[in-house]
């Protein structure tokens, strides 16, 4: 699969940004991740590739697994994937290549995420899934399940809540 993403600047070592099309409904209970809704915003991205993407820059990228963070109770999805133009893509393939081609990547993210708002006073994140990182298959079906709630919202087939679609 391939998916195009803005990279957002941000303190971490690894591209981030989002998925154009997608959406974390919340009003939508996820019944796999301890009942949390989505955070009403597009599905995260953390690319792991060896190259820093410039602000704005559309990357196309392969997704190789998915974290479920809960943040203050809201589900918030991180596709970790890598740019297809990275030297070690054609070696990655699912959750399971990462520790060997990008060796303690995953931990990284997840601490990143779990500890990234503590300075602020908030309390740590936590992760639903079993604390633990879910498979590529699981990544495409989370990204399949926000597009297709991204296009109930736009085609207004649900209610777009606080949501501007002006």
């Amino acid at each position: 699969m391939i998916i195009a993403f803005l990279p957002l600047r941000c303190t971490m070592k690894w591209n981030y940004g989002l998925l154009p099309q997608t959406w974390e409904d919340p009003s939508s209970a996820n019944p796999e991740v301890e009942g949390a809704f989505g955070d009403n915003d597009p599905v995260d991205v953390v690319e792991i590739g060896s190259t820093s993407a410039k602000v704005g820059e559309v990357l196309r990228v392969k997704p190789l697994a998915t974290l479920a963070l809960i943040d203050e109770g809201q589900l918030d999805w991180k596709i970790i994937a890598v740019s297809l133009d990275d030297p070690r893509c054609s070696l990655v393939d699912d959750v399971h290549d990462i520790e060997k081609y990008f060796p303690a990547t995953l931990t990284a993210i997840s601490e990143f995420f779990r500890d990234y708002k503590i300075y602020d006073g908030i309390p740590g994140n936590k992760f639903g899934l079993g604390n633990k990182p879910a498979n590529k298959d699981y990544a495409v079906k989370v990204i399949r399940e926000t597009n297709e709630a991204w296009t109930k919202l736009v085609t207004r087939s649900i209610p777009a809540g606080e949501l501007s679609l002006a």
